[in-house]
C-alpha cells in the first residue's frame, strides 16, 4: 500500500518529489522572496506496520547543512506528544526511518507551535488578573503583533520570540514564561511583577509561522536584520515593536530563538556595540553566571564568537536595544538537535524542556533584580 504526504496546514512545508510504496523523496520549500530553507513539517497517511522511509534531499544547500549531522526528526501521533525518530544524514539527504504504529503521522524540524495556539494563549493570559492586552500593530499579511504587559515595578523588560518563525522551540518558551509569571501561587513571578513591567510579544513573525518558513517574513525578510532601520514596506512587525520599546523604555531584554548546528543552551550579548559600558556587560555576564547555577540545561561553553569592539551588528535586535537604551539585552538560543551536556534519546531538545528553561530564566531574572 503507497502512502500519502500532505503539507497544506499551518506551517506546513514539504514538496513530494516521489512515492513508491512505504517510501518517498522529498525535498523543503523556500521561504518565499528568499533563498532560506530548512523547516519542515508534513503528515503521512500510512497502515500500521508500514516501514516508512522518507529521504529529503537537497539539503547541502539550505540554510544551515551542518544542522543535519546528528539531528534527529520529531514525530508525533496526537501533536501533543513529540518524540525523536530514526535519522540519519549523508551527502545531502536526511533519511528519516519509522515503523508506523497508526494511520497518521505527523513529522516536523521541530515540535511545531500553530497559529492557533498562539490565539490560545493570547486569549487566556489575556483573561488573568493583571494582564494588558494590547495588539502593537500587524503583520504584512495583516496578522496582529500580539503584546501581552503585566506588573507594576519600574523595570521595563522586554521578552518576545519568533523573529525567525521555524524556531519554533521560542514560542515553547514564551508559553513557559507566560504559565510561570500568571500562577499567582509562583514566589518568583509575585516578586518579580512587583518589580517589573513585562511587555511580552509571543510571536513577532505570524505570517512567516504560518507559511511554513523557516527564517523569513512575507516579503522574504530577515526581521533580525531590520532593527537598525525597520520600514512598514518591509518589516512592519520590527517597526511597531520597537516603536513601543521607545515608548516605555528597555532595561532588561531576551529575544528567544533556536540554532541549528549548536547541540546546546547558550546566551550571545552585545560585547562589540560602541557605547559598551562596564556595568552593563557585568550584568549580563552575572545573569549568564546565574542561569548556568540555576539550570544544567545551560551552558556557557559552547556559543557564538564575540564581536569586537565597535563592530557589533546594530541590525539586529540584542545590540539595537543594548546601544539604544543601554539595556541588559540577550539573545537566547535553543537547540534542534539533543542538548549535549543533558541528552534525551526520546524527546531531545523538546517543548517541556523549553518551557522549563523558561522558568530557570525568570527566577535568574528575579534574583538579578
Amino acid at each position: 500500500m503507497t502512502i500519502s504526504i500532505n503539507a497544506a496546514f499551518d506551517s506546513g512545508n514539504i514538496v513530494v518529489d516521489s512515492v513508491e510504496g512505504p517510501s518517498a523523496r522529498l525535498s523543503i520549500r523556500k521561504d518565499r522572496e528568499s533563498d532560506f530553507y530548512q523547516w519542515f513539517h508534513f503528515r503521512v497517511a500510512c497502515t500500521a506496520g508500514d516501514a516508512l522511509e522518507l529521504a529529503i534531499a537537497g539539503l547541502a544547500n539550505s540554510a544551515y547543512p551542518d544542522g543535519w549531522p546528528g539531528y534527529a526528526a520529531a514525530a508525533s501521533y496526537d501533536r501533543e506528544h513529540w518524540f525523536r525518530l530514526d535519522t540519519s544524514y549523508d551527502a545531502g539527504t536526511l533519511t528519516i526511518r519509522h515503523t508506523a504504529e497508526g494511520p497518521l503521522l505527523w513529522v516536523a524540524y521541530f515540535a511545531p507551535y500553530s497559529m492557533e495556539r498562539h490565539h490560545d494563549l493570547v486569549a487566556s493570559v489575556a483573561e488573568c488578573e493583571g494582564v494588558t492586552y494590547r495588539c502593537l500593530g500587524t503583520s504584512l499579511e495583516g496578522q496582529p503583533i500580539d503584546c501581552l504587559e503585566m506588573g507594576t515595578g519600574d523595570t521595563q523588560v522586554w521578552l518576545y520570540a519568533r523573529q525567525h518563525p521555524g524556531e519554533s522551540m521560542a514560542e515553547w518558551w514564551m508559553e513557559g514564561a507566560l504559565e510561570k509569571l500568571t500562577d499567582p501561587a509562583d514566589p518568583y513571578a509575585r516578586s518579580l511583577l512587583g518589580k517589573c513591567r513585562f511587555h511580552i510579544v509571543p510571536n513577532m513573525n505570524p505570517d512567516g509561522s504560518r507559511r511554513g518558513h523557516l527564517r523569513t517574513n512575507y516579503a522574504g525578510v530577515n526581521l533580525n536584520r531590520e532593527w537598525d532601520n525597520p520600514t512598514a514596506e518591509r518589516s512592519p512587525e520590527v517597526l511597531c515593536v520597537r516603536n513601543a520599546m521607545d515608548e516605555s523604555g528597555v532595561d532588561w531584554a531576551m529575544d528567544v530563538h533556536g540554532d541549528e548546528a549548536i547541540p546546546a543552551v547558550f546566551l550571545a550579548g552585545f560585547e562589540g556595540i560602541p557605547s559598551l559600558k562596564d556595568a552593563q556587560i557585568a550584568k549580563y555576564r552575572a545573569f549568564q553566571t546565574a542561569l548556568a547555577a540555576n539550570t544544567p540545561d545551560f551552558q556557557v561553553e559552547l556559543g557564538y564568537e564575540f564581536s569586537a569592539p565597535g563592530q557589533a551588528n546594530l541590525s539586529m535586535s540584542t545590540t539595537q536595544l543594548a546601544e539604544r537604551f543601554g539595556a541588559v539585552s540577550m539573545t537566547l538560543e535553543m537547540p534542534f538537535k539533543d542538548n549535549r551536556d543533558l541528552p534525551d534519546p526520546v524527546q531531545g531538545w523538546s517543548p517541556e524542556r523549553s518551557k522549563l528553561l523558561a522558568h530557570a530564566c525568570l527566577q535568574t531574572l528575579d534574583q538579578m533584580l
